[in-house]
Order: C-alpha cells, then structure tokens, then sequence
C-alpha cells in the first residue's frame, strides 16, 4: 500500500525571520526566533537535531508533505506505516523540559515498534525511565489496543538459558505467520539468536550451535533469515535460513554464504566469581565472565604481553564476535584481555542492578581479579572503559606498565554539567534523579569520591589521552582535567 511513499523523519528547518505561515510549523517553534538563541537538542548522536517531524515523500508526484496531528509536546521518531497505508505508528519522546536523550514518559520508555505482516500485532520494547541506559527490557505486544508482555525482564538467568532482551529490534523481525518474532541479544559473553511465539510466549534459541561465535540478525523477509556470525578468532560472514514452522524451530538448517576466515589465536572464555569478601551482599551469588585471545603464531616459550581491554556503558559488553582492536594487538603480539564484568549486558537485570552506587569499585575489583599475571601489563578502555583504567592504575599503581584511554570519565563531579546524559550521572552513582535536580554538596561529594581522578597521585604508568573534542557524552575537558594532575606531579602523560 506504501510502495510509491517514504516515510521518514526530518529536522524540521527553523526560521530566522517573522513569517506569516508560523500556523502551519510544530509549537515548538517560535517562527521570531534568530540565529542568536540557544536550541536545545539531543545529544550525542543528534547534535543539532532539535524539532524532528515526520515527513512523507511521493516518488510519483515529487512531493514531500510534513505530517500534521503530532502532539506539540513529543518529538516523534522510529516511525512505520500503518498495515492500510493510512497511518503511522511513531515514538513519541517528550522534549519538556528539555532534551534527555530518548525518554518517553513518566515511569517508560520504549523503542523498536514493529507491525505484523497481517497488521494485527505491534510489538515494542520497553525499559525503565531514569533507571541504566542499557538495561534489560521487555517486548510488549499490543492487539487492539491491549497491551501485555510478551518477554518479561529476566533478573537472573541460569548458565544455558536465554538472559533478556539488551537491544533494539531489526526493522523487519516478524515471521510471515505473524505469530513469531524473531531477534538477537546479549546471553553472557555471546550474541544468540531467538524467536518468541507471540501464542505460547515461549523463546527458542535459533543459533546454531556447530557454528560457534555470536549471532546477529540483519533481516527476515518471507521466513529467510539473513544473519551476521563471527567469533574472535574468525572473521565476519553471512549465513541463511528459512524459518521453520511454530513448534519446529528446533530444526531451523543454516547455510553458511561463504567460508570463514580464521584468524591465529586461541580464545578462551572464562566463567569467573567474585570471592566472598567482593560479593555483592545485595545482589549475592552473581558471577561474570571474561574474553581471553592469544596469539599462537609466536614461538613456544614466549612470554606474551597483556592488554586489558575495558568496555564502557557500563552496561555494555564484550560479545565473542569479531573484534578488530583484539584481533590487530593479537596479530602484534600481544594478548588480550575483555572483562563482562557485574553490570555488563547478558547476565539478567540482578547483574546490571548490582552495579548502580558501586562503580569505581565492583566493576574495577571485578577486572583486577582476571587479570592475575602482573608481567607487561597494559590497560585500555574508552569512556567510562576509561574511568575504570583510570580507576586500575590509579588504585594499582604497581601493577600495570602503561594506559591508553579515550575521552575517560575522570571526574564524575565536574562532568555532572557537561553531559548530555545528565540523568545517568546521578543513577550511575546510586542516586535518585529528577528533571528539576540541582547539586548538593552531598551529591557531588560521592560523584568525586567515585571519580579516578581521588588517585591521580598514585598514578605511575604511562598515560596516552586520546580525547576527541566534540564528545557531547564526555567532554574533552575530563581527560585534561587528568592531564594536568599528571603533568604537574611530573608523571608521563601525553
């Protein structure tokens, strides 16, 4: 019905001048404004993007029409036809009073809105408003105008079993029968692949487990799945599959579309847990896990160099996917070392929890009890993989030989004013944040506390800043902030 029509969202073009037609743009724009005037937009991302609107181009006609009826208080986004073509379905993110990333209302936020190809069925997922970015979420189903759930959040999950659901839908995800959707997502240090029969509610694995490594669904378009699979010592390729009947999945046979391309390591994955003096007396009994690649091209013998290699988010994650900053050090010679640490995706909602009030500590203890051999030790990481490598030589100052970091959260205090995350700022540290939030001593005394920057000190490895100067999430302005507080003790910082 909508082959000759894009949909498609657009910034909608602000006016310099008075204009006559100031009726026909969003309320959310003063058609007096001039090129003076601070506008508010969406951060990291979507800098600059601030009145987004829904448009419709008409490849026949030639035409492009802004879509009226949207609420002046929502910017809408992620839209999609109606099954008849007569409408759009679109999330709407409130931008009173002002901009915060991508939330949706008082107490959700949801995302990835996909229609059944018999136009029956909405699924979308759905996550907790000021609570961690990359929380577990759950899929809602909506059947007219009933919304139930369809995948709950998944707090603790056993060793084999499916773990949550950690990221965005793929644009098409539904099986023909419109009983069944399709996805990835996070199960401890791998990326599987997953159906839901919408009927039973009941998740299959899909994955097929003759062809190790992590799965990511491109696309499913008449019940031929396209995948993406790779492992850490092989490189990216395409794989396909038609989808069985409901029930059957377990038969589901994958053609690899070419052959894989090895690389010369050896990956070893690691199932690790905290002793009883680092666990978490909250949240009791959650482990981690850790990704280790070694070159075996180097001669028998050789005592090979490690890189700890730190995620950010914090609640983000390793996957045992083609990595090619693991693979380019481990052609160099060197190992590597990716720590799932408590927080991480893939280890159920418990384990991201455990991590809010406790960063600086649980997540820095968590890596340092992986990495046992104190010989050429080197760590690196990006954001707040940053702030932990900060936080390792800071708070092991004789154990790690040299520091790599890009844009690192070094003083969460100072931060609190620049981020465009301004909310994570203060969940991340355990307390509670509202769009009216002013600093308190207190506040900001804990989010110094917690900041690398109380060690900056001890410090005595080597430190290489990579800042990039239009970070909105991490101003440039942290790793200076360490820069000088290295320089002016004398220690190496570049």
């Amino acid at each position: 019905a909508c082959e000759s029509r894009v949909l498609y969202v657009a910034e909608w073009k602000r006016p310099t001048v008075e204009s006559s037609d100031s009726a026909s743009s969003p309320s959310a724009v003063d058609s007096t404004e001039d090129g003076h005037l601070f506008w508010d937009d969406w951060g990291e991302g979507l800098t600059s993007k601030s009145v987004p609107v829904l448009c419709v181009a008409d490849v026949g006609k030639g035409t492009v029409t802004v879509l009226q009826g949207v609420p002046p208080h929502v910017s809408p986004g992620q839209a999609l036809w109606a099954h008849d073509g007569q409408g759009v379905f679109f999330v709407g993110w409130w931008h009173e009073p002002f901009r915060l990333e991508c939330l949706c209302g008082d107490t959700n936020s949801v995302s990835s809105p996909r229609l059944s190809p018999d136009g029956c069925f909405l699924v979308y997922l759905q996550g907790q408003v000021f609570g961690p970015h990359g929380q577990c979420l759950s899929m809602q189903q909506v059947q007219k105008r009933t919304i139930s759930v369809l995948v709950d959040v998944v707090q603790r999950p056993k060793k084999e079993d499916f773990a949550g659901l950690y990221e965005a839908l793929p644009p098409r995800c539904w099986a023909a029968d419109s009983q069944r959707v399709v996805f990835s997502s996070a199960r401890r240090n791998w990326r599987d692949l997953f159906v839901v029969d919408r009927t039973t509610r009941r998740v299959t694995r899909l994955s097929d487990p003759e062809i190790v490594g992590s799965w990511k669904l491109l696309t499913i378009q008449n019940d031929l799945m396209v995948v993406h699979c790779s492992h850490l010592n092989e490189a990216p390729r395409l794989a396909v599959a038609f989808l069985p009947s409901a029930g059957l999945e377990a038969q589901v046979s994958w053609d690899p579309l070419d052959e894989g391309r090895l690389l010369g390591v050896i990956v070893d994955i690691l199932d690790i847990s905290p002793t009883p003096q680092e666990d978490n007396p909250e949240y009791s009994g959650l482990d981690f896990g850790a990704l280790l690649v070694t070159p075996n091209h180097l001669p028998s013998g050789t005592k090979v160099p490690l890189v700890v290699f730190v995620h950010g988010g914090p609640h983000s994650q390793f996957f045992t996917e083609w990595n090619v900053t693991s693979a380019g050090l481990a052609t160099l010679g060197f190992a590597v070392l990716m720590v799932n640490y408590r927080g991480s995706t893939g280890f159920g909602q418990d384990s991201i929890l455990s991590l809010t009030g406790n960063i600086g500590s649980q997540d820095v203890k968590d890596v340092q009890a992986v990495t046992l051999d104190p010989n050429k030790v080197v760590v690196m990481g990006g954001s707040h993989g940053g702030f932990l490598a900060c936080h390792l030589i800071g708070q092991y100052p004789d154990f790690y030989k040299a520091c790599v970091v890009r844009n690192p959260v070094i003083n969460a205090a100072t931060l609190l004013g620049t981020s465009d995350i301004v909310d994570w700022r203060y969940s991340c540290m355990g307390l509670q944040y509202s769009y009216d939030q002013l600093p308190t001593p207190e506040a900001l005394t804990t989010m110094l506390q917690k900041s690398p920057i109380t060690h900056a000190p001890q410090i005595k490895a080597p430190v290489l800043l990579l800042l990039g100067g239009k970070d909105r999430r991490v101003s440039p302005h942290q790793g200076l902030e360490l820069y000088r507080a290295l320089k002016s003790r004398g220690s190496p910082v570049r």
